[in-house]
């Protein structure tokens, strides 16, 4: 039997919708499972694999651990928490040890806030924020978590609705306390890495197809980056938002286009990233 020209129709449409799904990084599939997962490094990469490396004995404990949030999505934006996920977290890690003295976790860590063992990871890192919601306990247990030394960041949102329900969730978390811009002459981007402005890190497709075309934005009301912080009474960084730019891609996607890798994983994620880290770590 011949196919009709509507069948030929929809095959032609769902083709396109399955290569505009890999082109922006969203792989069907990509960052799924994860429910019960204690590491990412039980989890397959959804890029081109990820390194593994080992501490000395008897310093295994001592290390930095990337502990990333596993949250509901229930808010306007966002594919959840699993996005980038393993990847983005072991490539980070894996920089982190190799281009500084900071020794790091090669399992790196999910968590719930209501995890007893919340208090031993003071970095936390939530995904794509637009989509982020919080219950009552899980908002107070973060809340306790920041007032007693940790540290967020909040990665991969874009434009203003997305902006508006990370803010919302975070008045819900410290209610007495704003966003502020960080300005470029904080300590945070002085080392390791000189860091002098916003770079923007779009999705992977985006990314390549803008050597072409120079556009780095998704959407019309992001093309501006913003680092947003909360700080604590003594001007520590509580918490940090970069927004509209998806630092998570350029550590996951670092394999994948020599292109990305240069002008967004090398130049802007990777040097961002670090500077976090090794900041929180030491302060």
């Amino acid at each position: 039997m011949r196919p009709s020209l509507l069948t030929l129709l929809l095959l032609v449409l769902m083709a396109g919708v399955v290569l505009g799904q890999r082109r922006s990084g969203r792989w069907f599939g990509e960052g799924r499972g994860g429910d019960t997962a204690r590491t990412a490094r039980e989890l397959e990469s959804h890029s081109t694999g990820t390194p593994m490396w080992h501490n000395p004995p008897g310093f295994e404990h001592d290390v930095f651990t990337f502990a990333r949030v596993r949250y509901r999505n229930y808010g306007p934006d966002g594919h959840g928490w699993r996005v980038d996920l393993p990847d983005a977290d072991l490539n980070l890690s894996y920089r982190l040890q190799q281009m500084t003295s900071i020794r790091a976790d090669p399992h790196g860590r999910i968590i719930d806030l209501t995890d007893p063992d919340l208090p031993n990871y003071p970095f936390l890192y939530i995904v794509e924020p637009g989509g982020l919601w919080l219950d009552d306990a899980e908002i107070v247990a973060l809340r306790q978590h920041l007032l007693n030394g940790a540290f967020l960041m909040l990665d991969d949102f874009w434009g203003e609705l997305a902006w508006e329900n990370a803010a919302h969730v975070m008045r819900q978390v410290l209610p007495d306390r704003e966003f502020q811009e960080l300005s470029l002459d904080h300590e945070l981007y002085q080392r390791p890495f000189r860091i002098t402005s916003k770079g923007q890190v779009p999705n992977v497709g985006l990314g390549i197809q803008s050597q072409y075309h120079g556009r780095t934005w998704e959407r019309p009301d992001a093309r501006e980056v913003h680092h947003r912080a909360i700080l604590d009474d003594r001007g520590r960084i509580m918490v940090l938002a970069t927004h509209n730019t998806d630092n998570g891609d350029g550590w996951e996607r670092e394999g994948e286009d020599n292109y990305f890798f240069r002008e967004f994983s090398e130049k802007i994620a990777y040097p961002l990233g670090i500077n976090i880290i090794f900041h929180v770590m030491t302060h």
